[in-house]
């Protein structure tokens, strides 16, 4: 008799992993029991601690892996659009100059104009909007840093998401902040939602077109304080282009989860949310004031503050 039930144990197991494989969930997804069946079918109210279990998000209730991360866009998520437009992009617009004449010489502005100069040849060879040679550094530091103003006034007008300038910017906004001149803007609900998470053992990170160092800036110089501390990590476009799948499947693989299915992904950017779903990361889109407007029926869960992630998944 007690073999027959072992059949039957085993059988079960071998029947659920063919069903999660069916449903696209990885079996590693779930702990198992001595006897092969998976814990959540064992006890079903119970939550595993340090990590969120996605409740509603697949809109069924199909059994989904637990949420270990949390990754987090900037812009229209935890920030205002209108900081980053009416705020950081004039002040670096207003001091690009300054910044370039007060640290030419220096090892890390000429690493900004090497990558600077290589953007605007491609940019030339592409016939891209505002784009002017930069010359030689023989033609003198003022005529280098008249061409570097231009093309740079041009990228930003243009809301370019191109590290050559976005590292450029994140030392301009550097001076900003030490100087006490900028105060980065978050809204009302991110630092109690970080502290949650952090408090429940959820790893948070950050993902946005602007560098790392300007990412730290923003949340290390808020009005709430320094908000970093509730944060594991900065990924940039270093990682990939925020449209691209692939640059979430690497995200996915660098915040040491065992699926990709494990992480949540916020964004206001339609075109974010596709590429990170499209990586097997579980998606909302946040729906602020100021925000552009989605596609309709595009399909993906919204929240209008970061409290309405605590409705979406269940924190243990």
């Amino acid at each position: 008799m007690d073999v027959l039930l072992e059949a039957e144990n085993y059988q079960y197991a071998f029947d659920a992993v063919i069903k999660l494989h069916q449903l696209g969930i990885g079996w590693n997804a779930f702990g198992h029991s001595s006897l092969g069946r998976p814990k959540q079918f064992q006890s079903r109210g119970r939550h595993l601690s340090g990590s969120v279990r996605a409740g509603p998000l697949n809109g069924s209730l199909d059994p989904v892996p637990s949420i270990q991360c949390i990754v987090l866009d900037i812009e229209g998520t935890t920030t205002p659009i209108t900081f980053v437009t009416d705020v950081l992009f004039p002040y670096a617009r207003g001091n690009v100059r300054k910044h370039l004449m007060s640290t030419y010489d220096s090892k890390e502005t000429k690493e900004d104009i090497k990558l600077l100069r290589a953007q605007v040849e491609d940019d030339l060879k592409e016939g891209i909007l505002g784009s002017v040679p930069v010359p030689s550094d023989d033609a003198g530091k003022d005529k280098v840093i008249d061409s570097l103003v231009t093309n740079v006034e041009a990228m930003i007008r243009a809301d370019r998401k191109i590290t050559s300038l976005k590292q450029l910017q994140g030392h301009i906004w550097r001076t900003g902040f030490e100087n006490r001149e900028l105060q980065a803007v978050v809204y009302e609900d991110v630092p109690e939602a970080l502290l949650k998470w952090h408090a429940n053992g959820i790893k948070v990170y950050i993902y946005s077109s602007g560098s790392k160092e300007a990412q730290r800036l923003i949340f290390g110089n808020t009005s709430y304080g320094d908000l970093r501390k509730y944060l594991c990590g900065f990924f940039d476009t270093t990682v990939g282009n925020k449209r691209e799948s692939r640059s979430y499947f690497e995200i996915s693989l660098s915040v040491g989860v065992d699926e990709p299915s494990q992480v949540l992904f916020v964004t206001d950017v339609y075109a974010e949310a596709v590429a990170a779903k499209a990586a097997g990361l579980q998606v909302l889109i946040s729906v602020r004031s100021g925000n552009a407007p989605l596609p309709e029926n595009h399909g993906f869960k919204t929240i209008k503050s970061f409290a309405d992630i605590q409705a979406e998944i269940m924190i243990s």
